[in-house]
């Protein structure tokens, strides 16, 4: 086994360390922090941050602004803050009715956003991908004409993804062993993109993550024609042993109940998915107040936040889910469960992949400047 203080660092991590961090400080900053700011809440020297910072701004990551009007003795400093007109990530969503792509910038405003609604159960997975991949063409072509630079492609899919990006099963897709970045990667105009694939849920959480808070806990909750869900603690995605954590929709909720697609019966999904949702609201809440109740014992998360169909319903859904909770969490009467509506609501997934990318390109801003230069 090897000892890790004997292995040498080499300047080159070094370098990239330290500007991941100022970036990060940066993204993170309540207001722009000046050069001098940062030297001091990194403990770098401010020859370095200068160095590093000047690297950033030519790489299209970081701009400086111009200092405010001067009140007093001494020059007002420049702050610093993420440039809008950089690295752009491309997310898209591909779910049982509708396929989505969004393009969001560095900052994380929305800059492109194209909806298509139609069912792609009947489709063959090339077909839908190939679909998609048209899609999220037209989105990276209109954020190329606002002068952004796709960095890269996100897809959310409704199923279990394998971390290569292959979609072992999606039942309400109709899809098995799935591989969707092969597939995207036969649209020439998004070609080139580095591509991931990630559970639908996950993503929606990461979406949701961006607008909580950094050191969040929660339960995210995504209600389509399928449910998923993405645990989140302490502001990290958990994704369980093999990545497939958060089948929340096949929880059973009513033990020899209605069958499923996915081959047992009484499913969380056949109760409060989004058809079941249409037709029987009570029930679909009750079912919802079980299933979350059971979550909430096992994992005692302090929040838990419905997005998808479930942000537009919300207001319908919260007494009869509230009353299940308060009814059979057993710390219910010690610490109340915190329920909400998702504040990206149904923009969540196709949001949270495209913020995925963008918080690849700040996590390893060293990567991004190899690429651009």
């Amino acid at each position: 086994m090897i000892n890790p203080s004997s292995v040498p660092v080499r300047q080159s991590s070094i370098r990239a360390h330290n500007l991941a961090l100022l970036l990060n400080t940066v993204a993170n900053s309540a207001d722009p922090p000046s050069r001098a700011a940062l030297a001091t809440v990194t403990g770098l020297t401010r020859a370095t941050v200068s160095a590093l910072v000047d690297d950033l701004i030519a790489g299209g990551l970081l701009t400086e602004l111009d200092p405010p009007p001067r009140t007093g003795a001494g020059r007002p400093a420049a702050g610093l803050a993420l440039t809008a007109a950089g690295p752009a990530g491309l997310g898209c969503e591909i779910n049982v009715d509708y396929l989505a792509a969004c393009v969001v910038d560095l900052t994380g405003a929305v800059r492109q956003r194209f909806t298509e609604h139609a069912d792609q159960r009947p489709a063959a997975a090339p077909d839908a991908l190939a679909a998609l991949g048209r899609l999220a063409a037209r989105a990276r072509l209109a954020a190329e004409a606002e002068g952004l630079v796709v960095a890269g492609m996100a897809l959310a899919v409704p199923g279990l993804v394998s971390p290569t990006g292959l979609v072992r099963v999606a039942p309400n897709l109709g899809w098995q062993d799935v591989d969707a970045p092969t597939l995207l990667r036969g649209v020439p105009e998004i070609a080139d993109l580095p591509v991931v694939v990630d559970n639908e849920a996950n993503l929606a959480a990461l979406g949701e993550l961006r607008v909580a808070g950094a050191e969040a806990t929660f339960l995210y909750v995504s209600g389509e024609i399928g449910i998923g869900a993405g645990l989140v603690i302490d502001g990290e995605l958990y994704r369980g042993v093999r990545g497939w954590s958060g089948e929340i929709g096949h929880l059973t909720v009513y033990p020899d109940g209605r069958p499923c697609r996915c081959g047992s019966r009484g499913c969380l999904e056949q109760y409060a998915g989004q058809e079941a949702l249409t037709a029987d609201e009570p029930l679909a809440s009750a079912a919802l107040g079980i299933a979350l109740s059971a979550a909430v014992n096992l994992l005692d998360v302090p929040m838990i936040v419905l997005g998808g169909a479930y942000a537009l319903h919300f207001e319908r859904l919260r007494a009869g889910i509230e009353t299940e909770l308060r009814r059979r969490v057993l710390t219910a009467g010690l610490a109340p469960v915190t329920l909400r509506a998702a504040r990206l609501g149904t923009d969540a997934a196709v949001r949270g992949a495209a913020d995925s990318v963008i918080r690849g390109v700040r996590d390893d801003p060293a990567g991004w400047l190899r690429r651009a230069g």
